[in-house]
């Protein structure tokens, strides 16, 4: 709960005081045809929806899944139908919508099981993908404006769900999914490291915590990263990791952020 208070100040730092227009509200995103206002829009819709899918399980599993699946409702016509709210009025939406999600959450028993757009997830899981969600589009508003993040011990909630959802990757994309545990090491904000699976598996992935977070929320390009990975499964997983629900996403492209600052401190 601390940790998506603090990861919802660090976007709301980077939007608060922007003005309307290209260098603003309108700035593009590296998200193709999308501006920063329409990541703000989207966190504060997808934070309504994961409080229904809290608070009115049925309705959300009836209503709001059957949109997404078939298509008539999609990221991209969320993002059209909140275009042209006035700056003040979607910041204060984000805002309400954020401690509508907050006080729902911390009303919940951390195992309850929670529908959503993916898999189900227990409401730990659920308030996990919604610091990833913050954090990752986060990442897009600040490519936008040019501004630099420095990296967070909160990253290992962005890695820990990346590697869990390293079977849903295999099944977005129509593959199967292998039995082989991939080992992943990654070297910590702090200099500590932070590792998932059996020591003694042979496929393993290591690398900074931050090129892994960017890699499997897809703000940057496998090819733009240091992450490395040992044995054909490891290897393979890379190429489609995904920590979001819905379709495989595009991505960005190899080179998109040559010159790319890293934070100070931030080691490779």
């Amino acid at each position: 709960m601390a940790d998506i208070s603090e990861e919802t100040a660090e976007v709301r730092r980077l939007v608060a005081d922007l003005a309307d227009g290209r260098s603003g509200w309108d700035a593009p995103t590296p998200a193709a045809g999308w501006a920063v206002r329409d990541q703000i829009s989207h966190l504060a819709f997808f934070d309504d929806a994961a409080v229904r899918s809290a608070t009115d399980p049925d309705g959300f599993t009836g209503e709001m899944v059957p949109m997404l699946l078939d298509g008539r409702m999609s990221p991209d016509t969320i993002a059209e139908r909140y275009r042209s709210m006035p700056p003040a009025e979607l910041l204060a939406w984000f805002d309400r919508a954020r401690a509508g999600l907050v006080d729902t959450f911390a009303a919940l028993d951390p195992s309850t099981r929670l529908p959503w757009f993916g898999p189900p997830m227990s409401a730990a899981s659920s308030l996990t993908a919604r610091i990833m969600e913050t954090w990752a589009h986060g990442q897009d508003v600040a490519d936008a404006l040019g501004a630099s993040r420095v990296p967070s011990p909160r990253l290992r909630h962005v890695a820990h769900i990346g590697v869990g959802a390293r079977p849903f990757s295999y099944l977005a994309n129509g593959l199967e999914v292998p039995a082989d545990p991939v080992r992943v090491e990654l070297a910590a904000p702090d200099g500590s490291t932070w590792t998932w699976g059996p020591p003694d598996a042979p496929d393993r992935v290591t690398g900074p915590a931050l090129d892994f977070c960017l890699l499997v929320t897809q703000r940057r390009h496998r090819a733009d990263t240091v992450l490395v990975a040992e044995g054909p499964h490891a290897d393979r997983w890379l190429s489609i990791a995904q920590a979001f629900a819905g379709p495989p996403g595009g991505g960005r492209a190899a080179g998109q952020f040559d010159g790319d600052r890293r934070p100070e401190g931030t080691t490779v």
